[in-house]
């Protein structure tokens, strides 16, 4: 369905990271910052495909299209910087056929809703849509509101791997002269009207997301270790580990006790030393972002899968933090990524609802 773009040739530098994707562009000297003294780290111009399901954000399992009625009642949860606010509008209209667009008369067409910008006149995009028999990506606006999208056959969306890059796509588009509300992927409105009187219904909620997201970027920051180096290392520096590893190595018969201890002090001594860094990264990275959000490691190598809401203004302080931080830990791989839509910091769920007959 989706058509992919290529993404730029690769670059080994600082962090892996892809290519700004704003307006505003970093300079050229921050394109080519150096390699960390010593940290093993990667930053890389351009995210390929393979890197995309790695992303550190979420993308909701695809939804089903809304009944031919329309809409009556839209849930709306937003979270920023760990405060939730929910907002619920009630929607009711008349349970009649909707008059198809003039010039978009097509039985089973609907409108794929990528995300929410400011917008008051209607934009263009592109063909870089989610189907490719109606590529062009554009808006539906509702005063200063507009909902980005692009047709697509009403029915249920699969979350294949190239479906869910086209909807990352088109964001990471749009977000290089907006403000974005991302929306979960899958979300499919059947006519323009049901998305007029989304806008309409939920537009304050909609302009309070914006203003806090103003000129405010993700980035993700992934940390992984060798879990046996660093199992090494601990032998080393720890007493009590060091002379149980000792008398196992030189005890004769049953060693099944003895190994069962030290598996527990093992463990323990990785949980804390991972915790004891996941600790230190916040709190170095804190006066040089907004928000963080700590999501699940994935893996026994990785001891950190985190995002960052960092204000536009702070993109160069907060990548020379990075640096710093993977060049004091030399036994550590960062893998930094950004910048993102605010997709870790903005959660849009709509609850969409059948219109009883009247």
């Amino acid at each position: 369905m989706a058509k992919g773009k290529k993404k730029p040739a690769a670059r080994q530098s600082a962090v892996r990271r892809p290519a700004a994707s704003s307006s505003r562009q970093p300079s050229a000297t921050a394109k080519k910052r150096a390699a960390a003294a010593s940290g093993r780290t990667g930053r890389r111009s351009g995210a390929s495909p393979k890197e995309a399901q790695a992303r550190p954000r979420r993308i909701p399992a695809a939804q089903s299209a809304p009944p031919a009625e329309g809409l009556t009642r839209v849930t709306q949860q937003t979270e920023v910087r760990g405060s939730t606010t929910r907002i619920e509008q009630v929607v009711e209209r008349a349970a009649k056929p909707s008059l198809p667009d003039v010039d978009r008369v097509s039985a089973g067409r609907g409108r794929y809703v990528y995300c929410i910008i400011r917008a008051s006149n209607v934009l263009r995009f592109g063909a870089i849509g989610m189907d490719d028999q109606w590529p062009d990506v554009y808006t539906i606006n509702f005063r200063d509101m507009a909902a980005v999208v692009s047709d697509v056959p009403i029915s249920p969306l699969d979350s294949t791997r190239e479906n869910v890059l086209a909807h990352e796509r088109v964001n990471e588009t749009v977000m290089r002269d907006h403000t974005v509300i991302p929306m979960s992927f899958g979300t499919i409105f059947k006519t323009r009207d049901d998305i007029v009187e989304l806008l309409r219904s939920a537009y304050d909620a909609f302009a309070d997301v914006l203003n806090k997201m103003q000129d405010k970027l993700e980035f993700g920051l992934k940390v992984v270790w060798d879990r046996e180096e660093i199992i090494r290392a601990i032998e080393q520096e720890d007493e009590d580990i060091h002379r149980l590893k000792r008398e196992i190595s030189s005890q004769k018969g049953s060693t099944y006790f003895a190994r069962m201890q030290y598996g527990r002090l093992i463990d323990a001594a990785l949980q804390a030393r991972s915790d004891r860094y996941v600790t230190e990264f916040l709190q170095r990275l804190r006066n040089v972002s907004v928000a963080s959000r700590v999501n699940k490691a994935i893996g026994d190598k990785m001891i950190m899968n985190a995002a960052f809401l960092v204000q536009r203004e702070q993109e160069q302080a907060f990548d020379r933090r990075i640096k710093e931080i993977a060049s004091n830990f030399d036994k550590l791989t960062f893998k930094y990524t950004g910048p993102w839509p605010p997709y870790n910091f903005v959660n849009i769920r709509l609850k969409l609802e059948r219109v009883g007959q009247h």
